[in-house]
């Protein structure tokens, strides 16, 4: 066999481009949904094609970065990025990884055989000595220029030290790869035409604005292809020495919040009762009851509310910049944003209402009530976007949770400033609220508040009459949490946020919509999961 196998050290060649043409486009609709990083899932893919292959790496297996186009049976097409390892040895791919694949070659008479490049330490070095030396690698139709950073060289100050390199598991929208605990490389998978917002934004806060809570901007690699249409493929980033994602930081704050209310609950009772909602009280002082239970997480919570503050501010620095400087609220962007807010309405409580009869009995009654009330809630963010609003409209995050800040252990680093994957980029460049990134994170308490009654432990679960008996203190938790973080927001936000009352009316609007989306999210994925956004919808309305 190996007689009739591509030889390990051939060059990506013209003839090689060719089989890849010609042989991918049958493996890849069966290929691509086994890969995590691949968005089209939950689509009917049409037809690929291999659109440009570049080489990237050297002996003895060489590299290459296809570009393949995806058309799907309706909706836009994607271009996504594979990078893969030419391998005459079929016993050096993993059979196990979902990654690799092969091929026979009718046109040359020669077995194929490609491994995901990601798990191969000379690709994953060859990307780093990209950045470093500032390289070009052309392909069949464009190529790849890599860039550095002046952070770079305080980050590795001797380019001949060795740096180990590690691929992480968690591969989702991008692969991301380590160098010896210094450096952060996010290889993107799906190719966009333009700019991507994370490199974009960040070597703006790291290298413009010197906001030291980002990851510092090191370099980048971009495709260009023949039209001059330019792609973002991969950022690389300071490595941030962390204790995890503050989505599990606040995981360990409320498992202490829930075993301190079984100990204390006379105190727990004199908490918000559960219909409380946050921006009523945001105002007040912390009760000294409702300190104690929340112990040690208040302090990082209003430190947390510091830097998102300080973020914004930031982001709205430079009016001289025209990608950058905060323009007004127009009646056009509010129109248009209404629109897409009823448009998102009407298709999630359609989605409710077909699958009322699957929900659990607890929520059905209240499910019901809600669908009731969709002409109210479109009346809601009519009211918000059909009148004038004194507010400006900046860049912002985009995407902003828990689970895209890094807890250091005694500060917070903000990272992942792509926006919503699912949205297109251009509508993610948009400048908007900074009350929709506050609106983020305050639903993120909630889902906080509540993800350990529903994740229970291996071998432990949550009866009924416990999750009756502790949803009161989880709603209390939020409630107290979520206003303590507002409050801290505003305290340093100064004239970012605008007028106080518009902002609590934009803060409002982009809360439901937050919660709009999230309901329609766990009526697909999650159906005992739904009392959330849909508690936190009749918390809204009742404001």
């Amino acid at each position: 066999m190996q007689e009739n196998s591509i030889n390990a050290a051939a060059a990506f060649d013209a003839e090689l481009f060719a089989d890849l043409r010609a042989e991918l486009p049958a493996l890849l609709p069966a290929f691509l949904p086994k890969q995590r990083w691949f968005g089209g899932k939950a689509r009917a893919i049409r037809s690929t094609e291999v659109i440009d292959g570049i080489s990237f790496g050297g002996q003895p297996s060489p590299a290459l970065v296809l570009l393949v186009r995806v058309e799907y049976a309706s909706g836009a097409g994607e271009t996504y990025v594979m990078p893969l390892v030419v391998s005459a040895e079929t016993h050096l791919l993993n059979r196990e990884d979902p990654g690799s694949l092969s091929f026979h070659s009718g046109r040359r008479g020669v077995d194929v055989h490609l491994a995901n490049a990601v798990t191969h330490e000379g690709f994953l070095d060859a990307l780093l000595d990209g950045i470093e030396n500032e390289s070009t690698h052309r392909g069949m139709r464009g190529e790849i220029r890599a860039r550095k950073t002046a952070a770079l060289r305080s980050l590795r100050p001797d380019p001949c030290e060795p740096l180990a390199a590690r691929a992480l598991r968690a591969e989702q929208s991008n692969s991301s790869i380590v160098y010896g605990d210094r450096l952060v490389l996010k290889f993107f998978r799906r190719a966009e035409d333009g700019v991507n917002l994370d490199l974009e934004i960040g070597t703006f806060l790291s290298e413009r604005a010197h906001f030291a809570n980002v990851p510092p901007v090191a370099g980048s690699l971009e495709y260009q292809d023949s039209h001059r249409q330019r792609a973002t493929l991969g950022i690389l980033q300071g490595f941030v020495a962390n204790q995890g994602d503050a989505w599990q930081f606040t995981l360990g704050a409320v498992s202490e919040a829930f075993r301190t209310s079984k100990k204390a609950a006379d105190e727990v009772t004199h908490l918000p009762p559960a219909e409380t909602n946050p921006l009523l009280i945001y105002k007040n002082e912390l009760p000294a009851a409702a300190r104690e239970w929340l112990g040690t997480y208040v302090a990082p919570v209003e430190l947390l509310a510091k830097r998102t503050a300080q973020m914004h501010a930031e982001l709205a620095s430079d009016p001289g910049d025209r990608a950058f400087a905060p323009e007004p609220f127009s009646m056009s962007f509010q129109n248009v944003f209404e629109q897409s807010c009823l448009e998102s309405i009407a298709r999630v409580f359609g989605v409710l209402r077909q699958r009322l009869p699957e929900l659990p009995p607890e929520l059905k009654m209240r499910a019901e009530n809600l669908a009731g009330r969709e002409v109210e809630l479109a009346h809601v963010f009519h009211d918000a976007l059909g009148q004038r609003i004194d507010a400006m409209r900046i860049r912002i995050h985009g995407d902003y949770h828990l689970g895209q800040v890094l807890y250091t252990g005694t500060d917070f680093v903000i990272i992942d400033f792509e926006g919503e994957p699912a949205r297109p980029l251009a509508e993610r460049r948009i400048k908007r609220s900074p009350m929709q990134d506050v609106a983020g994170m305050m639903r993120s308490f909630h889902y906080a508040a509540f993800a350990g009654l529903f994740t229970p432990r291996p071998g432990k679960s949550v009866s009924a009459e416990e999750l009756s008996e502790l949803a009161p203190v989880a709603e209390s938790w939020h409630a107290w949490i979520a206003s303590h973080f507002l409050k801290a927001y505003f305290e340093n936000a100064g004239s970012t946020s605008g007028n106080r009352e518009d902002a609590i009316h934009l803060l409002r609007m982009h809360l439901l919509e937050k919660a709009v989306y999230e309901l329609g999210y766990e009526l697909n994925n999650r159906p005992t999961w739904v009392g959330i956004p849909l508690e936190g919808i009749v918390k809204l309305l009742n404001t």
